[in-house]
């Protein structure tokens, strides 16, 4: 099954999402396709990230610097608070909202790599299972180059998940979801440059491998409510993009320059905070609570 359906222009003034919008996320636990900017603006975005690329060591950004890819570019930065992104996540988180983490999730052509069924949720750290994520296409995403597909309606309740091992899955906990799930029904999100889907933490979703000539890359944006605290050590940060901060979290600088020093000083303890209020919860089979009934 291909999602079809395609939200307002992106040029519209109010982005947040009507009524019925709203009712179809909370049933089955995502929305797509809706658009953030047109094709041209982000094939701007995709050059940038390509210049990004070409300055890295192997012309790929590392997996270090993909936990919170926004602090290390004024431009990802700005898209992460851009209205027609936010105004929809507020319309399912409320006004106050901080942006937990954010990267790509780049596959190249003909790569086996791939994403197991999984829950966001799982290894994160939070205090309870609220929370949205964004994932923006900068390159057309499809069935053939592996795009996100979603189960419906398995957002209601948390499910065991366990390392299968498998170097080529591109979660970091190499995790799945330890149930069974119908391929019958699940949904290809099929995006187009500059479109996006938002999914709630505890849908079931994943990818296939790219087996098509062409990139498929997205960027993925983890929103949370600001009451919201940590269950890990120590205290990690967060980015306010809307709202009232609730004082849970120590707030992240938008970056000078893209991969500037000062951005890269300040960057790495940012990150290794975020992976210690992560990695705790990761090996062996892991379950978060699930959302009151």
């Amino acid at each position: 099954m291909t999602v079809s359906t395609r939200q307002s222009d992106p040029r519209d003034r109010d982005r947040h999402l009507d009524a019925d919008s709203v009712e179809r996320y909370r049933r089955d636990g995502y929305l797509a396709p809706i658009a953030v900017t047109d094709e041209t603006e982000m094939a701007e975005h995709r050059a940038r990230l390509d210049a990004i690329e070409a300055g890295r060591p192997g012309g790929r950004i590392s997996p270090v610097h993909n936990v919170k890819i926004h602090l290390l570019a004024p431009y990802l930065w700005d898209l992460v608070r851009h209205p027609a992104v936010v105004d929809p996540v507020e319309s399912l988180l409320g006004p106050d909202i901080l942006c937990w983490a954010a990267g790509f999730f780049d596959k190249r052509p003909d790569s086996p790599q791939h994403v197991p069924w999984h829950q966001d949720a799982t290894y994160w750290g939070l205090s309870a299972p609220e929370a949205v994520t964004a994932w923006i296409a900068f390159t057309p995403s499809t069935r053939a180059n592996g795009c996100m597909r979603v189960s419906p309606g398995t957002h209601n309740a948390a499910f065991v998940h366990a390392d299968t091992g498998d170097n080529t899955a591109m979660l970091p906990g190499r995790e799945k979801v330890q149930v069974e799930v119908d391929e019958a029904h699940a949904v290809d999100i099929e995006l187009r440059p500059g479109e996006m889907s938002l999914h709630d933490v505890l849908l079931v979703h994943g990818s296939r491998a790219n087996s098509s000539a062409q990139r498929r890359c997205g960027l993925s944006i983890r929103y949370i409510p600001a009451h919201l605290t940590s269950t890990g050590p120590g205290r990690p940060t967060a980015t306010l993009v809307r709202g009232r901060d609730h004082g849970h979290f120590d707030l992240e600088e938008r970056p000078d320059a893209t991969f500037g020093p000062q951005a890269i000083q300040r960057y790495h303890p940012v990150a290794r905070r975020w992976m210690r209020a992560v990695m705790p919860n990761m090996g062996g089979g892991k379950r978060v609570e699930a959302k009151p009934s």
